[in-house]
């Protein structure tokens, strides 16, 4: 089915507001689900207050944790019987499917041989972000461009001009070095895209295949600064870049009282998705789990305090040292005293199963990942619909070749 997300200039409740204040209103309700997060707290309130939930996640298998981790539509549908809001998850979390077809979108990607240092999974992410965008009126701006892989795609596709801003001069060398070789009409030019003084081509479609966080809110307050005529971006990691809480670019979610007030924390929630990693960095990634809620358990003890003690990033050799090696590690870190006896066994144990508990309950969080996301995209679309833009808010591929497969394509009215 597909609902697209546009307004009439003439409507100040236009579709993406309706959208996002009906998302506002079902987030505020279910903040004790999403909030509290379980790797930093044992027990969420949550737990307390629905002991059937907790007991129904404890005791899923692994294969059933998988096979939700994957479908959170298939989750929110078994657990209804707790949460009897989610009823309404299915079309909160349904946009417009912006992908004209396989056939198209093979069309618009770029042909192996001419994908030099490309990933296939970005090759291919490429062609159905150009494909969504057709048809094409105005030469491209490729905002943080990296080797111009998109960029190159869009002038395929378009057969118009393309430039790229790039701040890392070795990306920007070995970009314009395939530009030549393949005798693409692209320019890839080095730029330091959050520079106060960025200078805009005129009269330009601006594109972003996955900026993350102050990147592309910067793109988009550029763009309707200088009113360019169209805006093309799929967001990614809205957490980095900027302070504190988090503050809605719309007038209409600034205006909503009370807001979320979204931490840090909870917008990293929104893109915390492994549907896409190698089964090799998820194993790597139950065990650093595995180590630093042993240690979590161990220094709660040893500190007398029921609280978090976050740690640094570790070396990322460590992990193979063993689990001893990690709290010694980590002790040392963070000044702690460790005692001349640790039953390093026990505690080993006690992280593996904490890492269990954390996989299970963390699903009835995640289920608030896409909803979360939609939340963000939705603000920036209608921050464009204050500008004066028609919006389009959908997704440019299957959420098997990347979870971030939103779109927003905005046109100046």
């Amino acid at each position: 089915m597909t609902l697209p997300l546009q307004r009439s200039l003439n409507d100040p409740d236009s579709m993406v507001y309706r959208h996002w204040d009906r998302l506002n209103s079902w987030l505020a309700g279910h903040r004790a689900f999403w909030h509290p997060a379980p790797f930093t707290v044992p027990q969420p309130g949550w737990v307390v207050d629905n002991p059937g939930l907790a007991r129904w996640l404890e005791q899923m298998d692994d294969a059933d944790c998988k096979r939700f981790e994957d479908d959170p539509g298939l989750l929110a549908g078994e657990v209804q019987r707790w949460m009897p809001r989610l009823v309404d998850y299915p079309a909160l979390t349904m946009v417009s499917d912006l992908q004209p077809g396989h056939e198209a979108i093979a069309s618009a990607t770029l042909a192996e041989r001419e994908a030099t240092d490309m990933p296939g999974r970005k090759r291919l992410q490429a062609g159905a972000f150009c494909d969504a965008l057709s048809p094409m009126s105005h030469p491209a701006v490729d905002w943080c461009c990296g080797k111009g892989h998109l960029a190159r795609t869009l002038s395929r596709h378009s057969g118009l001009p393309v430039i790229g801003f790039e701040w890392n001069p070795t990306l920007v060398e070995d970009g314009n070095d395939l530009v030549h070789r393949f005798s693409d009409p692209v320019v890839l030019q080095r730029q330091d895209v959050m520079a106060p003084d960025l200078s805009w081509p005129d009269e330009v479609h601006a594109t972003a295949l996955h900026a993350c966080g102050d990147l592309h809110r910067k793109l988009i307050r550029d763009v309707i600064r200088l009113r360019q005529p169209r805006l093309s971006f799929s967001p990614c990691c809205y957490h980095l870049g900027g302070r504190g809480t988090y503050q809605p670019l719309s007038h209409r979610a600034r205006a909503c009282q009370p807001g979320l007030g979204l931490s840090r924390d909870e917008l990293r929630l929104a893109v915390k998705e492994t549907v896409t990693a190698p089964q090799g960095v998820r194993r790597q990634a139950e065990l650093v789990r595995q180590l630093r809620l042993g240690f979590d358990g161990l220094q709660r003890v040893l500190r007398g305090q029921d609280t978090y003690l976050p740690l640094p990033p570790h070396p990322s050799t460590l992990p193979k040292e063993g689990f001893e090696a990690f709290v010694r590690w980590a002790a040392d870190k963070k000044g702690l005293e460790l005692p001349g006896q640790v039953d390093w066994g026990h505690w080993e144990q006690v992280g593996r199963a904490r890492s269990r508990q954390v996989r299970r309950y963390e699903l009835v969080r995640h289920l608030f990942r896409r909803p979360l996301e939609l939340w963000l995209v939705l603000d920036y679309a209608m921050a464009l619909e204050d500008a004066g833009y028609q919006v389009r808010v959908g997704t440019f591929c299957d959420r098997s070749l990347t979870p971030r497969n939103l779109l927003v394509d905005a046109v100046r009215a």
